[in-house]
C-alpha cells in the first residue's frame, strides 16, 4: 500500500516540472525502479490514474524502466545481478557484498505540450 504516498509524491514532481516548463498538458510521464523497493507497477498506474484527475496529468501515459538487484563483492572484486535475492558472490562465494543497483525510484523524462 506504500504506493499510493509514493505515487503522491510523483504526481507533485511531475506537476511541479510541468509547471516549470509552462506545460498545459503532461502526455508521458517515465519512471525508473529498482526491484529492490518492492513498488508495483500496476499499483503505480492505479493510484496515479485515481489521483491525477482534474489535474494536467489526467491522461498521461506512463512507463517503467526496472532495474534488477545488482552487487559487488568486497572480497574479489565480482560484479554480478542478483539471482532469486540471493546475496552471496557466485564467484568466490562471499557474503561481503555491496548493492550497486535495484533501489533506483525516480523519474527520467516527461512528455509535455
Amino acid at each position: 500500500m506504500h504506493e499510493l504516498a509514493i505515487t503522491e509524491e510523483i504526481l507533485n514532481l511531475v506537476l511541479s516540472e510541468a509547471s516549470k516548463n509552462n506545460a498545459v498538458k503532461v502526455k508521458d510521464v517515465k519512471l525508473v525502479i529498482g526491484e529492490m523497493t518492492g513498488i508495483v507497477n500496476e499499483s503505480v498506474a492505479f493510484y496515479f490514474n485515481e489521483i491525477s484527475k482534474g489535474t494536467i496529468a489526467e491522461g498521461a501515459k506512463l512507463s517503467f524502466k526496472r532495474v534488477p538487484a545488482a552487487g559487488k563483492c568486497r572480497d574479489c572484486g565480482h560484479q554480478f545481478v542478483v539471482k532469486d535475492f540471493i546475496w552471496a558472490c557466485p564467484d568466490c562465494g562471499s557474503l561481503n557484498i555491496d548493492i550497486t543497483a535495484g533501489k533506483e525510484l525516480y523519474l527520467e523524462s516527461l512528455g509535455v505540450i
